[in-house]
This record gives C-alpha cells, sequence and structure tokens, in this order.
C-alpha cells in the first residue's frame, strides 16, 4: 500500500553548498584568502592542518575547490535537472570584502554572484543565501583576533548590508551564520569564529576557552541581531533565518543521571543558541551554566535590544548523526571524523563513523517545532561515502539512495506529525571539499567531481544513480522517496 506524502505544496526540494567548499579560484578577481585557505589537507586518520603563512609547496585544497567558479552555469543547469526549488550557497566574505574591513567593496566578486544568480533566474530556482559559512577573511584574524574582537560586529555588518542592498530583489530567503552553535565548542576556533591568531599546527589543536568562545558567540549574536533588524526595516519582504547544526543526543541508559546530564548537553549544544536566535534572549538556564565555566560575557548597551530586534522568521538546521550521553565509565564511545558522544548499538555507521539515524531526523524537528513554533528547513543532511567509478564511466550508489529515502520518509512522518516544515537541501548535491577532513574521496554529491584528494582531476561532471533516485522524488514532491 503506498504511504501518502505530506510534503506540502510549494516544498523547496534542493541542495546545499558553501563557498569555501566549492568555488574554488581562492586569488581570482581581486578575492582575498579566508581562513580556510590557510588549511592544508587531511583524512580520517590525518588532521588538516592550519599554517600562518601559504606555502606554495603544500596543498590546501579549498583553494581549487570543485572550481564552481567557473563551472557554475554547468553546475545550476544540472541542479534544474534534478528538480531544485532552491539552492542553498554562500557568498564569499573575502570575495566581496578581501581584508573584511575595507572601505569598499570588490566589485568583481559582486559581479560573480549576480552572475550566479541570473542562472538560478534562468532555471527556476531560488537562491537561499547564506552569509557566513564558515569562513571570514584571513585578515581579521591576523589583525584583530576573530569575533572574540567586537570590531568585527561592524565590519560583518558591513559585508550583510552591501550584499542585501546588491541582491535584496533576487534573493528573498538568507540565514546569518552556518552552524552557529558551533562556536559553543573548539571546532568553532577554526570554522565559526575564528580563535586561531598566531595559531599554527593540526586543525584539531587549536584550543580556545570558554570565556573566548562565548564572548565571540554573543558578538555574533550581536551581528545577526542587527542584520535581521535592518533587512526586516529595509526590505520587508525577505525571510532571515538561523542555521544550527543540531546534535542529537540520548540517554545512554534510563538511569536518570544520564537523563540530566543528556538534558544538559542537549540545552547547551543545541538549545542555547536557538533559544537567543528565536526568542530573542538568553535563556533561563544560561546564567547557571556561565557561573559554573567562569564565562563572563561583556554585554554593551544595546547589545540585547539589538538581539530581541533580530529575531529570525523561520529556523534551519542540519542534521547527520546521533549519539548518547552517559555517567556511566563502561560507556563505549564513538570513534571517527568529527563524531562526539556515545554508540548507539542499534544505529548503523557511515564509512567515517556517523550514525545513521533517520528517526532521530523526525524527533528533532518535533522538537524544535515544539519548541519555537515558526517555520522549519533542514538545510543540511547527507552521507560522505567512497564511491567507485565503473569502466564505463556510471556511479552506482545505493547506500546514498538508500539513505535519502530513509531521511524522506521521516521528514514525511514529522510532517505528518504536524510539523511547518518548509523545505530540504541535501548536502552537498554535488562532491566538494570535506570541511573536516579537506578530503575529496568523502563524497556526498549525487554529482561526481573529477577531483582527488593529491589535488589532480579533470573536473569532468557524471551523475551517479542517485541523481535520478533524487530527480523523481522532486517530481512527485516526496511520494517517490516514501516507497
Amino acid at each position: 500500500m503506498a504511504i501518502t506524502s505530506y510534503f506540502p505544496e510549494g516544498f523547496l526540494w534542493g541542495g546545499a553548498t558553501a563557498a569555501n567548499q566549492f568555488e574554488g579560484a581562492w586569488d581570482v578577481d581581486g578575492r582575498g584568502p579566508s581562513t580556510d585557505d590557510h588549511i592544508m589537507g587531511g583524512s580520517y586518520e590525518k588532521p588538516r592542518e592550519i599554517t600562518l603563512d601559504i606555502d606554495p609547496n603544500k596543498l590546501y585544497p579549498n583553494h581549487d575547490g570543485i572550481d564552481f567558479y567557473h563551472h557554475y552555469a554547468e553546475d545550476i543547469a544540472l541542479f534544474a535537472e534534478m528538480g531544485f526549488k532552491v539552492f542553498r550557497m554562500s557568498i564569499s566574505w573575502s570575495r566581496i570584502f578581501p581584508n573584511g574591513d575595507d572601505a569598499e567593496p570588490n566589485e568583481l566578486g559582486l559581479q560573480f554572484y549576480d552572475k550566479v544568480f541570473d542562472e538560478c533566474e534562468k532555471h527556476g530556482i531560488q537562491p537561499l543565501v547564506t552569509i557566513s559559512h564558515y569562513e571570514m577573511p584571513y585578515a581579521l584574524v591576523a589583525n584583530y583576533g576573530g569575533w572574540a574582537n567586537r570590531k568585527l560586529i561592524g565590519f560583518f555588518e558591513n559585508f550583510a548590508r552591501t550584499i542585501l542592498d546588491r541582491y535584496h530583489d533576487r534573493v528573498k530567503l538568507w540565514l546569518t551564520f552556518n552552524e552557529i552553535n558551533a562556536g559553543t565548542i573548539d571546532m568553532g576556533n577554526v570554522l565559526s569564529t575564528g580563535l586561531i591568531q598566531g595559531y599554527e599546527g593540526p586543525f584539531s589543536g587549536a584550543h580556545s576557552t570558554m570565556q573566548q568562545r562565548f564572548q565571540a558567540l554573543h558578538h555574533q549574536f550581536v551581528a545577526s541581531g542587527r542584520v535581521i533588524r535592518y533587512a526586516h526595516e529595509t526590505y520587508p519582504d525577505l525571510k532571515l533565518g538561523n542555521m544550527e547544526i543540531f546534535s542529537l543526543s540520548y540517554a545512554a541508559t534510563c538511569d536518570p543521571a544520564d537523563e540530566l546530564a543528556n538534558q544538559t548537553l542537549m540545552r547547551n549544544m543545541n538549545w542555547y543558541c536557538g533559544d537567543v536566535q528565536a526568542r530573542g534572549c538568553y535563556p533561563s538556564y544560561a546564567k547557571r551554566f556561565w557561573e559554573e565555566n567562569d564565562i563572563e560575557l561583556a554585554i554593551e548597551d544595546g547589545d540585547m535590544d539589538d538581539i530581541a530586534d533580530g529575531k529570525i522568521d523561520f529556523y534551519t538546521f542540519s542534521y547527520y548523526m546521533s549519539s548518547t550521553v552517559g555517567t556511566h565509565e563502561d560507556q563505549e564511545q564513538t570513534t571517527g571524523n568529527m563524531t562526539w558522544g556515545g554508540v548507539n548499538p542499534y544505529l548503523e555507521k557511515t564509512d567515517w563513523g556517523w550514525q545513521i539515524d533517520p528517526d532521530g531526523l523526525r524527533f528533532s524537528l518535533n522538537e524544535i517545532y515544539d519548541r519555537y513554533q515558526i517555520p522549519l528547513m533542514v538545510v543540511e543532511n547527507g552521507m560522505g561515502a567512497y564511491d567507485e567509478v565503473e569502466e564505463d564511466g556510471s556511479i552506482h550508489d545505493p547506500y546514498r539512495i538508500d539513505y535519502l529515502k530513509r531521511h524522506v520518509r521521516a521528514m514525511n512522518e514529522a510532517c505528518h506529525d504536524g510539523v511547518d516544515l518548509m523545505g530540504y537541501t541535501w548536502w552537498g548535491p554535488i562532491d566538494l571539499v570535506s570541511a573536516g577532513t579537506g578530503e575529496m574521496r568523502k563524497r556526498y554529491g549525487f554529482i561526481h567531481v573529477d577531483k582527488y584528494d593529491d589535488g589532480t582531476g579533470t573536473y569532468e561532471r557524471r551523475r551517479k544513480d542517485s541523481f535520478y533516485a533524487y530527480q523523481k522524488i522532486i517530481a512527485s514532491n516526496g511520494a517517490e522517496g516514501l516507497e
């Protein structure tokens, strides 16, 4: 018996990317180096490394990405062939303001995104733009120390206003920061808050204090609030959202101590940032968290007004995996690239150790919607896997199709539960550089790119079997994914 599709009419099916991971052309047409341009490639076994100076004899995979800069028309046409309704992308800050504090924007950088949006319009694809996706001009780290410095609020405002003014009539959906809650953990040093001034060494070794991270995060909240208020006042037809990495966790056992430990983690990792941006104020439990971690935020006059005036219109998040949290010493811990927490014996894992939990996506959607009662969107979900190109050029990836369909079914159930879900963008619809490892062999795409970890490749694009599977899902508004 066919399962009923509960996806609403006009549901935004599409895919998600990030400028720093696929654009390439890192030093073309006036673009300045970003933080990611100083990070070398790594692997599952070997962490990426940060260098203060760019060594021409070493490989920095983000420099070339998959060269979307010169393939954008071809790639957007392929997205249109799949039936995309929306394309989530980001704008490279250092392509518009090479140093971050420049007096005037780089016109050639702005013109590039004019061309990208031209192609989207040509194919009837709506852009969803992330203003800051895990990168900033490296000069803002070297000269100011990243987001720990309050001056970055003004620099970000200038960047955001510039692109809002330029593209407001072409882009109606915007996100301020990608996975902003990553700034609460050490990963945020490099990817989110830029707290790596003067640091050189393993990507995983760049540590900062809780005080530094949460002060930097406060500055991002203020900056986001100011930008959202500006957009609402100046261009009232625009919709602004947040973006969180939703790190779902379960209590490892029914021991009440495990339940409390999990509640604390869920608050600090997931709800802290969501509450600030959706409700416009710090949550009640933040005070105790600050006290127990020696955090004393420097909150200036007007900061809380900025945050209150910048509440989001819709909530977006990434969802890849779940974990368990416990207080017992015998709990087995997960191992793998960017994994955390305890093993769940009921779940499978990807080749990179990420636990696959489609039901957790339904659970997360219900929890988030019950809490905030605003439209939701899953803007990253996907699996990195090894792909093999056959002699005839075909790529058979039933594992990716299975993962996709299981998560589509979970979203359908959440819609039936009453969740107001507005869209879904798979990460990434085309192979790109992994943020965590810098690898190309950790492939996510429905489209294969002939690019490899040693920097070689022709950049030829090939459709995988999953390309056609997603095409059918979109054409049927999800029904093909429910069988």
